[in-house]
């Protein structure tokens, strides 16, 4: 499976000729969505859910298909009629070839005063990929790759670094960047590395790895 990090939260993952994009917000490329078979959305927050760029990726691809909570879905289902599918915790799927399973309920706290939304997480293909959203979701098996969020207004390093711990993946790879200065990557890098007991790694937006 080849994995590309786009900037930010989002990512596309290819295998046998096909394509799975998940959380194209607005602080992704404009043609994130561009090209893929499915699209996954993990909340509606628009760092993760941008519409005009799911609307050029469904337009661009008649035969695209999106799965996400419903609250994303009521914006998109009329629009897209029965190419939007709503899922929820505990849901399974096949997307364009990829098998995925729907882990978490809920956005993690970023204030006491801020109602919580909801967030779900996508597990694919039985482990090798697993994407939170904005959640410290532990998924009950074990994770080959973990797609981490490394810096949010509801983070800090310390539970960043557990939540590597509790997950036990093989490796993690940086997602929800987008807020950390090039000065301030080496801390990330080397904290996490150094204490989460994975193998700590990031890809620059556009380049790919193969999990």
């Amino acid at each position: 499976m080849k994995l590309t990090k786009k900037s930010h939260a989002c990512i596309r993952l290819e295998k046998d000729g096909r394509s799975l994009v998940i959380d194209p917000g607005v602080y992704t490329e404009e043609d994130a969505a561009v090209g893929a078979d499915a699209i996954l959305v993990t909340h509606e927050h628009p760092d993760h859910f941008d519409e005009e760029r799911l609307r050029a990726g469904m337009e661009a691809g008649p035969a695209t298909e999106i799965w996400t909570l419903k609250s994303v879905a009521d914006r998109l289902s009329a629009a897209f009629p029965g190419r939007v599918h709503t899922v929820g915790h505990g849901d399974t799927f096949t997307a364009a070839g990829f098998d995925v399973q729907v882990h978490g309920e809920l956005h993690a706290v970023i204030h006491p005063d801020i109602p919580r939304i909801t967030n779900v997480g996508y597990l694919v293909d039985g482990g090798r990929v697993f994407h939170p959203g904005d959640a410290l979701t532990v998924p009950d098996r074990q994770i080959d790759t973990l797609m981490l969020p490394v810096m949010a207004p509801w983070n800090k390093i310390a539970e960043v670094i557990d939540y590597v711990r509790e997950v036990k993946p093989q490796r993690a790879y940086d997602i929800h960047d987008a807020l950390i200065t090039d000065l301030a990557r080496p801390i990330y890098d080397h904290q996490i590395g150094a204490l989460g007991g994975a193998e700590h790694l990031r890809l620059a937006p556009g380049a790919s790895a193969e999990v």
